[in-house]
């Protein structure tokens, strides 16, 4: 769901839960029985009741917070550097070490990169 949501922008009328419903089913080509609305809606509550997700005013159309798209980024990040290769993908993209702007976002994306493939090489080696 995150990955939806971040693609989808943080859009000023904010998602209704039955279009990323819609989008959560086509994207990743759930059949309606294996993941239902009902269901969706408890992990929009989930993730709101965590400060990750707020509803746009009186309507129930939802969007990422700061510390939502925050918890996204890292989530992917994570997921594509750690549980990709285990599942046998390739690494996609690597950061440029001596690439290094005077930015906290760019800065603890370096970090965390760095720790990430600590515990990717850690694994290798087990």
């Amino acid at each position: 769901m995150f990955e939806v949501l971040l693609h989808g922008g943080n859009s000023l009328g904010g998602w209704t839960a039955r279009h990323i419903y819609q989008v959560v089913v086509e994207s990743f080509q759930l059949s309606q029985k294996t993941y239902r609305l009902s269901q969706l809606r408890y992990d929009l509550l989930k993730l709101k009741g965590h400060g990750l997700l707020e509803r746009d005013g009186s309507r129930y159309a939802y969007r990422l917070t700061t510390k939502g798209i925050q918890v996204a980024l890292l989530f992917l990040f994570f997921h594509k550097r750690l549980c990709g290769p285990l599942a046998n993908s390739r690494f996609h993209h690597l950061p440029d070490p001596s690439h290094r702007p005077q930015s906290e976002l760019e800065a603890a994306y370096h970090k965390a990169d760095t720790a990430i493939q600590d515990i990717v090489e850690l694994l290798a080696a087990a």
